[in-house]
């Protein structure tokens, strides 16, 4: 037998039974991991050992390595002629299925990774997570205009060869959480947000997977609040040994040019004189809905005051026909400076 020695590599002796080829891969692979092990070499020696575990938990690979070694299981070296060893079917040679130890490692420890937190790193720099599905856009109304793009982050290999399911019990991925953007005027009235997921999900041989795109609906209902929670059971990335994660969206208020809600309140800041603090004036206040309500000030306004529009605001969540205030706080702006007669004036009009 000539090339590589699988069974040396995980610290067995040939002819260990599965159990051992398994506790071998556990030891080495922690040993070796290159989030631990920062040796010149660590992760060659890691991915050789991803390889040797791939070839000796697969029924097939372990036999035809037992009988030709590797260069006969990749039908690069082996005995040629009636005794050569046999293509792995349809004509091909074995090959390391995925090319990434790090990813059989993941699908090895599975939920009990000891190193999950090394995982963590995604696209977009949004953060990856086991389980979670690639979110590509939200969309808003039935014309599907694009209201929000999502990075794309987590997912695996799209091979699980050699591995065995039923190794550990199944246990679901964490909730995947993402915050939706819904405007004010989307609160007031209701709308539907269509968004866009690619997932991962099992091939009919439950070991393999594909790419699916879902759409997923959400009926944003009038005066739901900040922190509201949308969660979609399931709906994650399936794997050989996973229980898919929930899909849960939690609604955050998009910024907005006029107004900041306060619960069911939405507050809006003005900017008024100092005269007209004073000496009085009439405001045209925005609405949420586009109107405008007139606001006579007859009455000395002092700075960061407020006035309540009553029921200007948002519906309540569990009582749509009822709404919040629109609360108008005043900012009233000084003059940078002021004529010698002017002062005269205003010491003589204006109270101690």
């Amino acid at each position: 037998m000539t090339g590589k020695d699988y069974y040396k590599i995980l610290g067995l002796s040939k002819g260990a039974t599965e159990e051992q080829i398994k506790k071998g891969y556990r030891k080495m692979a922690l040993k070796y991991h290159p989030d631990k092990n920062k040796s010149p070499g660590a992760e060659e020696k890691f991915k050789e050992i991803a390889e040797a575990y791939e070839v000796l938990s697969d029924a097939k690979k372990k036999d035809i390595y037992d009988k030709y070694g590797e260069d006969g299981l990749k039908g690069g070296g082996g005995p040629q002629g009636p005794g050569a060893a046999p293509d792995m079917g349809g004509g091909q040679h074995f090959q390391y299925s995925s090319g990434n130890p790090h990813e059989t490692f993941r699908m090895f420890f599975g939920d009990e990774n000891p190193f999950q937190s090394f995982f963590s790193s995604g696209g977009g720099g949004m953060g990856g997570q086991r389980g979670a599905p690639m979110f590509y856009q939200s969309y808003g109304g039935d014309d599907m205009d694009t209201d929000d793009t999502f990075a794309s982050f987590g997912g695996g290999g799209n091979q699980y060869r050699g591995m065995d399911p039923g190794m550990q019990r199944k246990r679901q991925d964490a909730p995947v959480v993402k915050d939706l953007l819904i405007s004010l005027e989307d609160i007031y009235k209701g709308t539907t947000k269509k968004l866009k997921i690619v997932r991962k999900v099992l091939n009919p041989d439950g070991r393999t997977v594909k790419d699916e795109d879902k759409i997923l609906t959400i009926d944003v209902k009038p005066g739901w609040k900040a922190g509201t929670k949308i969660t979609f059971p399931k709906e994650g990335d399936q794997t050989p040994r996973n229980i898919p994660a929930d899909i849960v969206f939690v609604i955050k208020d998009k910024p907005h040019p006029l107004f900041v809600r306060d619960g069911s309140d939405i507050k809006y800041k003005v900017k008024i004189s100092l005269r007209d603090a004073l000496c009085g004036t009439t405001l045209q206040i925005p609405t949420i809905d586009g109107r405008k309500i007139p606001l006579t000030l007859s009455e000395v306004v002092k700075p960061e005051s407020t006035k309540k529009i009553q029921g200007e605001g948002l519906p309540f969540p569990k009582q749509p026909s009822r709404r919040g205030d629109l609360i108008v706080q005043f900012n009233v702006t000084f003059p940078d400076c002021l004529s010698q007669s002017v002062k005269q004036r205003l010491s003589e009009c204006l109270p101690k």
